[in-house]
């Protein structure tokens, strides 16, 4: 056992941390993931089958029928072996029916299995009850492994189903109406199947392995959520039917297998083994009604197999290619899946040509399943979503075979990995984004692809998490529309979630729904330039243990990892440094480019040149771009030679100084020559970098006081230094910087550490944007033009005014009162008349919250008011409007920052953002606005302990973040002082009493001082005399009170009396959380653990038992990927391993063991819980080997060891311990082995021991 102990998680030190309604709790959705059943025909792609393919000829007079029995006889079989005679065959689903007859061949070709099969439906027609139900069906599932294990040795199954054929016999005659013969039975099951896997050791890895031909089929319903009993009891009534029909379909099932297999195209193949399985089970389903079959039907059968046969040849062969090899030929594959595609279409044409049978109803079938299909899918709802600007034009040209190496090891990745993220990192202009655009391109062509986004490609700053999810799922909507009603449902549940179940909803739930295979990536460019990536990255790692369904492909500029990127740490990672690309590939990128430069004189790139300018480039293709670019366009008075020869006369390569700002500075000098020219520059430059959205040239006049003239003059000079080319068809339009430039070139133009004459200061352009688009706002359409649709419509310019004027004000002028009243906005705002004010706000709510009721206002309200009312609508809206929210309220507080109500409200805003999306910085911006609004509370104010809490809960959520003492001490005394001005007579004493109690709650578990936890279980007892039933905050300060008893019991040797009235506690508080409570989950755990820790105490078998069927019902309620799953596991398997070393039953020790693997696998390597579930893994590990003494396990303990000891370098406190843990399972496996192959590592071991 190791040092460390068992270790188990409470789920209450976090619920116990609920401080009031106020702040609430964004549980994540309780909702359970699964992956969508098809139904009747729905997984059939359109475009299988033509119109022309429908027809019907009718039969043929002329032919002349035969009876069936004529074709038993033809494949070897008797007419009057059919005894019952079977049933007809009538259709279900694809998948069922696949399964179905699957099961009824392999009946047919194996005497013993059909009679094990005969022998479990019996069984199951004598049990009718729930628990019997569990029985069958774990007789069915052992019947299924051994199915597919005829795959693999057909002898050795013939043998493992006689054995459990014998068990079935000798049980059939039990009375299951008897709790007692039940429970004999199902032992006796049990100990079969144990002992027939030990007779038989690769019957217990059989579900592991690929499924193909007739097993794998049968084995597949198991994915689909079909009862494996049906299947066996539908396939016992149809034995004997058509059985001529067994090659077709198994041509069939090789066409399906390949599907399930391949790597590429999914959709493409699936709709191939998708149309031929609904026409072959359609003939089945007709010939099996026939009582007399036509002439002949033997051969068209025979060419038809003949025709499905070749297609399914060639369909396993192209499933067996790798994922890069796919990669690479994309085109190829896609042109022979349209070869193959053709050959269907002709293999059934041909078929319908005899008019042996009717098809009419097969392929009328078909189509409808396709019309249907159709249908279910909604376009015009999913516009609702926000969409992907057009980046048509705007990422660079990939530079054919530049990337093969880089590429092959991302291909490598998306197929192999486990991790969630591989994150593509290097230097601005490496091409990354290039990089991401042709992996984009290919990936969806190669149906892999579940969406891209592109965050450098426009504007971010009023885009928070919620609008990209959204935009990805647009995308995935788009490029997969199954998806559709999925998206759709999101739409309808996510209002008001947190990012986890936005995730959930909209992402993974729809990817899980196409039911494909491989995992389909998410390509997310530029993340680290993403202003919230840190609220991104946290919930991200949400998806972690679904790598199955969704890899993400990230860039960044620098190492995520290495430079501690903020939420990077709560992601299954991979980094890859992208390298500059070769010399090589720079030259011949040059000796293409440099032909379409317009020499003249006759003057020309020399090789020398092109040498040189490689040599400059520093591998960078974006350096090398903005060259061509600078020589082909003709943006100053110097012909392209000399242009040339001063770039190849530069002394700065890329890769040593700042050669490609030093490559911008040049170009800019002489595309503005003189000072006002550079002025010119910056103001258009600065406005640029300001602009939220595009604008007409006309419009972006207006608001910078450019004329158009000019600003025609510089657009016509900068294309030089364009790396991203406006969309065609808006040439006329002026686009934020963002959308068509480098980020490097606007990071050089904004850097103030060296000033040239082209720097620029983004808030002063902020500024200049803010005071034009108020000056926009006396232009509103008057409330009588309402009625003019016409009038009442806002210009573009109008638009745009009244949505990011709070915005530009935000970002362009100071917060101080003193400083604020000496701008020009500040008078602006004061000169605004009361009826623009409302017109205003009533456009403003309109654009932001479409379709929500108007805004009420009152004759009186000022425009600090207005704003604030504003804002608590886009609150209470429910979509990603925060950065509208709080410019609303940064701009009210600058307008009257006398007013404390505002600032209190300024402070819940960042205060809810930073609960909703993590990190420090939103933290302290509360408290930095709680702090204005208590300055204007003095103590005699009313409100002053309001404001006192206020300050206190900010200072306790920075404490979570930097551990500061200081901070929490000050953070005891605002609460002392809150708490002493609200008297017992105050009907809000209880939320006082919480913050203090979680505020000294916090300083125990600090310094363990017994006095201090009797104040937190004091202060709690108050709390829950001041909330009587039915109170809503009961169960949760019942909670808190019951989790501070614990900790007394932990405290003082075993207080028997705490733990019991904790335990007390916990049960009320579940009592007043029925399910579908979604804080259920976390009470059930929480009760479990009182429970466990009472069985530790004193052994109380009973406490255990119930603790763990607490614990199976909370990880009832936390299905994957639910954040809190992985704690269930853990604790529930810690419980069962308590159990185990009580009763010795070692299928209590199996399941403990499988569970505490899957928590692992919840939890990849950076996951901070994954070091104690490598520690409890391998403890029970051990204990299995100590069991079954098989070196197998004891293998696996050690590499859990050595993962762990990985995790847990030279100087982490548990390092001494886990080396002693490592070695003594290296000396016991030598001690086992009589080998010497962990001599050297015991010897390192000892070493490294002997240093601590």
């Amino acid at each position: 056992m190791s040092a460390e102990g068992s270790l188990k998680l409470r789920k209450r030190d976090r619920f116990r941390q609920y401080l009031s309604s106020r702040l609430g709790r964004n549980s994540p959705s309780n909702a359970s993931i699964s992956r969508a059943n098809e139904g009747d025909g729905a997984s059939i792609p359109s475009g299988s089958l033509s119109p022309a393919q429908h027809a019907e000829k009718g039969p043929r007079d002329n032919l002349k029928p035969r009876n069936r029995h004529q074709f038993f006889k033809l494949f070897g079989r008797s007419s009057a072996d059919r005894s019952p005679p079977p049933k007809p065959f009538k259709r279900s689903t694809l998948e069922k029916d696949l399964a179905v007859l699957s099961t009824t061949y392999l009946m047919e070709d194996r005497q013993n299995l059909k009679e094990l099969i005969l022998g479990i439906v019996s069984l199951n027609e004598k049990c009718k009850d729930g628990e019997s139900s569990l029985f069958i069906g774990k007789c069915a599932d052992f019947c299924i492994c051994l199915i597919q294990y005829f795959e693999e040795n057909a002898s050795d199954a013939a043998n493992a189903v006689d054995e459990f054929l014998r068990e079935i016999t000798d049980i059939r005659f039990f009375n299951y109406n008897m709790e007692e013969s039940l429970k004999s039975a199902e032992e006796r099951v049990d100990q079969s199947i144990t002992a027939i896997k030990a007779s038989h050791p690769s019957l217990g890895e059989v579900k592991g392995r690929p499924r193909r031909g007739l097993s794998g089929t049968v084995v597949t319903v198991l994915d689909i959520g079909i009862p494996v009993i049906t299947v066996l009891k539908e396939a016992v009534e149809i034995v004997g039917a058509v059985p001529f029909l067994k090659p077709v379909l198994a041509a069939v099932l090789v066409m399906s297998q390949a599907a399930r297999e391949t790597q590429s195209n999914y959709d493409g193949m699936l709709s191939l083994s998708t149309t031929a399985g609904e026409f072959a089970l359609s003939i089945v389903e007709r010939c099996s009604t026939l009582q007399v079959l036509p002439p002949n039907l033997d051969d068209a059968v025979k060419k038809l197999e003949s025709r499905l046969r070749a297609i399914a040849s060639r369909c396993k062969e192209m499933s067996q290619k790798n994922f890069i090899s796919c990669f690479f030929q994309t085109t190829a594959f896609k042109d022979e899946l349209d070869d193959l595609r053709g050959n269907l279409d002709t293999a059934i044409q041909e078929f319908q040509s005899t008019n042996l049978i009717n098809m009419q109803d097969a392929l009328e079938r078909i189509a409808e399943a396709l019309r249907r299909t159709a249908g279910n899918v909604e376009w015009g709802r999913l516009d609702a979503l926000p969409s992907h600007p057009d980046t048509s034009g705007k990422l660079a040209e990939y530079l054919v075979e530049s990337r093969t190496p880089d590429v092959e090891h991302i291909c490598e990745w998306i197929a192999s990995s486990s991790e969630l993220l591989l994150c593509i990192h290097g230097a601005a202009g490496v091409g990354k984004s290039t990089l991401a655009s042709h992996l984009s391109k290919e990936l969806r062509a190669a149906g892999r692809l579940a969406g891209s986004i592109f965050l450098g490609t426009f504007p971010t700053d009023t885009s928070g998490p919620e609008t990209i999810i959204k935009m990805l799922a647009h995308e995935i909507g788009s490029i997969h529309p199954q998806t559709r009603p999925k998206i759709l449902d999101a739409m309808q549940q996510c209002h008001g979630t947190s990012l986890e179940t936005h995730l959930q909803k909209y992402i993974l739930e729809p990817l899980q729904s196409l039911n494909h295979p491989y995992p389909l990536v998410v390509i997310v460019d530029a993340l680290d330039e993403w202003r919230d990536h840190p609220t991104f990255l946290p919930a991200l790692g949400y998806l972690n243990s679904n790598t199955s369904v969704i890899k993400v492909i990230g860039t960044s500029r620098l190492n995520p990892v290495a430079s501690y990127l903020p939420g990077i740490d709560k992601v299954s990672v991979h980094t890859y440094h992208l390298p500059t690309v070769s010399m090589g590939v720079i030259k011949k990128y040059f000796e293409k480019h440099l032909e379409s430069v317009p020499w003249v004189d006759g003057r020309r790139a020399h090789p020398g040149d092109i040498d040189k300018l490689a040599e400059l480039s520093g591998g960078l293709p974006v350096w090398a771009a903005t060259v061509i670019a600078l020589l082909s366009y003709q943006f100053s008075e110097s012909p392209p030679h000399d242009v040339l020869a001063d770039i190849v006369g530069s002394r700065h390569p890329v890769g040593g100084s700042d050669g490609l700002g030093d490559l911008y500075e040049n170009a800019l000098k002489r595309l503005f020559t003189t000072p006002e020219k550079q002025q010119q520059f910056r103001q258009y430059f600065g406005a640029i970098i300001a602009l939220q959205a595009p604008l007409s040239i006309s419009d972006f006049s207006a608001l910078t006081g450019i004329s158009a003239y000019l600003i025609n003059k510089i657009q016509a000079a900068l294309p030089a230094l364009h790396t991203r080319p406006p969309p065609p068809g808006s040439e006329r339009m002026v686009h934020p910087a963002t959308a068509i430039f480098h980020l490097s070139l606007i990071e050089h133009i904004q850097a103030t550490r060296t000033e040239t004459p082209f720097t620029v200061f983004a808030s002063e352009s902020h500024s200049a944007l803010a005071l034009s688009c108020l000056e926009q706002l006396s232009s509103l359409p008057s409330p009588s033009s309402h009625h003019n649709p016409r009038q009442a419509r806002l210009r573009a310019i109008q638009d745009y005014a009244v949505r990011y004027w709070p915005y530009h004000v935000l970002n362009g002028t100071p917060r101080l009162n003193d400083s604020w009243s000496q701008t020009k906005h500040s008078t602006a705002l004061q000169t605004i008349s009361a009826g623009t004010q409302r017109r205003w706000a009533t456009s403003f709510h309109k654009a932001l919250i479409p379709g929500e009721d108007g805004l009420e206002l009152e004759a009186e309200d000022s425009m600090g008011l207005i704003l604030r009312k504003l804002a608590k609508r886009l609150g209470e809206s429910g979509g990603d409007q925060w950065r509208f929210q709080v410019a609303c309220l940064e701009v009210a507080v600058r307008i009257d920052d006398g007013d404390a109500e505002a600032w209190s409200e300024l402070g819940w805003c960042y205060e809810y953002r930073g609960r909703r999306m993590g990190g420090i910085q939103m933290h302290e911006k509360a408290l930095a606005a709680f702090r204005s609004a208590l300055q204007l509370r003095p103590e005699s104010h009313p409100n002053h302990a309001d404001s006192l809490n206020h300050v206190a809960l900010a200072l306790w959520s920075c404490h979570q973040f930097n551990e500061n003492q200081d901070t929490l001490s000050e953070m005891i005394s605002c609460s002392q002082k809150a708490l002493t001005l609200r008297p017992a007579s105050y009907a809000d004493r209880d939320r006082y009493l919480d913050t203090l109690a979680i505020a000294l709650n916090s300083l125990y578990r600090h310094n363990g001082d017994l006095q201090t936890l009797k104040d937190v279980i004091s202060l709690h007892r108050q709390g829950l005399e001041l909330r009587p039933a039915p109170h809503p905050e009961r169960s949760k300060t019942l909670n808190n009170l019951a989790s501070a008893l614990q900790s007394l019991h932990e405290h003082k040797d075993g207080d028997m009396d705490a733990l019991k009235e904790a335990i007390s506690l916990h049960r009320e508080a579940l009592e007043l959380h029925p399910a579908p409570h979604p804080d259920r989950n976390l009470l059930l755990d929480n009760l479990a653990e009182a429970l466990y820790q009472l069985y530790r105490s004193n052994s109380d078998e009973k406490a255990l038992n119930e603790a763990i069927s607490l614990e199976h019902k909370a990880l009832a309620l936390e299905p994957a990927p639910h954040p809190g799953r992985s704690i269930t596991l853990n604790n529930l398997a810690n419980s069962l391993k308590s159990r185990y070393q009580h009763n010795g039953n070692i299928r209590t020790l199996n399941e403990c063991i499988s569970l505490y693997h899957e928590a692992l696998g919840l939890c990849p390597a950076p996951h901070p819980l994954r070091p104690m579930f490598l520690n409890n893994l391998a403890d029970a590990l051990l204990l299995q080997f100590e069991q079954n003494r098989e070196v197998g396990v004891l293998d696996k303990a050690i590499s859990l060891r050595r993962e762990l000891l990985i995790l847990r370098p030279s100087g982490h406190r548990y390092r001494k311990a886990n080396l002693e843990d490592i070695l003594h399972l290296l000396e016991m496996r030598r001690e086992v082995t009589g080998g010497d192959r962990d001599h050297g590592e015991i010897d390192d071991v000892k070493a490294e021991l002997a240093t601590l």
